[in-house]
C-alpha cells in the first residue's frame, strides 16, 4: 500500500508548534493510506489497514523527530521503549494512530452509510522534567482539526445539569464501556455519548460536545498525554480518577484511569462516582 510523505517540520518551530506539524504531518499519511483504498475501488482487509495506519504513521513521525529534535527522547505506542528516556530531560510522548478501528471503519447505516468514521486521532506531546506536560497537539486528520496547547477551544458553561434540567453527558467507549460507567448511566442523570479514540472523547470535552471523559482501565500514557495537556490548556479538570495528579515519563508508561471533566461540573460527577463505588476525592485540582 503506498504511503504518502509529508516534509518534515521545519527544526526552528517552536515546541507546540512542532507539535502541531508533526499531528498535521501523521494525519496526512494517514489519510493518504485511506484514499488509497478509495483509488483502488474500494475494497480492503480492515487488518491490513490498521496494520498499515499504525506502521506508517509511526514511521513519519519518527523520522519527523529525528529530524527536528534528534537530542530528545521518544515514548510510542509503536515503538520499542527505550529505558533510557526515563533520566532525559525532554521526552515527546505520541500515539501515531489513536482509535485504530475507527480508522479502518466505514459507517454501516443511516444518513452517513459508507462514508469514513472520522473519530480517531493522531497525539504529540512533550514532557519536561520539572514542568511536566509543557505542549501538545491532537490531531483529528478526519475533520481536518488540530488543537493545541496554544490554541485549544473554550469550553462552553455547561448549563442545565446542576439544576436537573438535562443529564450530564459523558463520553464512553463504542464497544467496552468500563462496568461503572454503565453504572452511571442507569441512575438516570447521565447519558453516555458513544464514540471511539481516547483523544476524541477528552477533545469531545473540551468543544463542549460532552461534559466530562472518565476510564476506568486499559490505557497508557501515550493515550493521555497529548489530549489531557490539550484540555488543561482549556482550562478543564484532569486527574486520576481518584483525585491524584496524572504523572508521565515514569518508568511502567501504564496509566490505567483518566478523569477529564468541565471544572463546574467536577464536584457533581466525582460524587456520581464514589455513588457508584468509585473512590473518588472531593475538590481534586488538575
Amino acid at each position: 500500500m503506498a504511503v504518502p510523505s509529508p516534509i518534515h517540520p521545519d527544526p526552528s518551530l517552536s515546541d507546540v508548534d512542532l507539535a502541531v506539524a508533526l499531528a498535521e504531518g501523521a494525519g496526512q499519511v494517514l489519510l493518504g493510506l485511506r484514499a488509497a483504498v478509495d483509488a483502488a475501488g474500494g475494497g480492503f482487509d480492515a487488518k491490513e489497514l490498521k496494520d498499515a495506519g499504525d506502521a506508517a504513521s509511526q514511521e513519519w513521525l519518527a523520522a519527523a523527530l529525528a529530524h527536528a529534535r534528534p537530542g530528545d527522547a521518544v515514548l510510542s505506542e509503536e515503538a520499542k521503549d527505550d529505558a533510557a528516556r526515563v533520566a532525559a530531560d525532554r521526552v515527546w510522548i505520541v500515539d501515531p494512530l489513536d482509535g485504530t478501528r475507527e480508522f479502518a471503519e466505514r459507517h454501516a447505516d443511516g444518513d452517513v452509510a459508507g462514508r469514513w468514521r472520522d473519530d480517531f486521532a493522531v497525539h504529540v506531546a512533550l514532557w519536561q522534567r520539572g514542568a511536566g506536560l509543557t505542549a501538545g497537539a491532537v490531531g483529528l486528520p478526519a475533520r481536518g482539526t488540530v488543537l493545541s496547547t496554544v490554541s485549544p477551544a473554550t469550553p462552553a458553561d455547561p448549563d442545565g445539569v446542576l439544576d436537573g434540567s438535562r443529564p450530564l453527558r459523558l463520553a464512553a467507549s463504542r464497544s467496552r464501556p468500563p462496568a461503572f460507567v454503565s453504572d452511571l448511566a442507569a441512575r438516570g442523570d447521565v447519558e453516555l455519548v458513544p464514540m471511539g479514540s481516547a483523544g476524541v472523547k477528552v477533545i469531545s470535552v473540551v468543544d463542549g460536545t460532552v461534559d466530562a471523559y472518565v476510564h476506568g482501565g486499559g490505557q497508557y500514557e501515550w493515550d493521555s498525554a497529548a489530549p489531557v495537556a490539550v484540555a488543561g490548556a482549556a482550562g478543564l479538570e484532569c486527574t486520576r480518577l481518584d483525585g491524584s495528579p496524572l504523572e508521565y515519563n515514569r518508568q511502567d508508561p501504564w496509566l490505567p484511569d483518566l478523569f477529564v471533566c468541565h471544572p463546574a461540573l467536577a464536584t457533581h460527577l466525582r460524587a456520581a462516582l464514589t455513588a457508584v463505588g468509585v473512590e473518588s476525592k472531593e475538590g481534586a485540582q488538575s
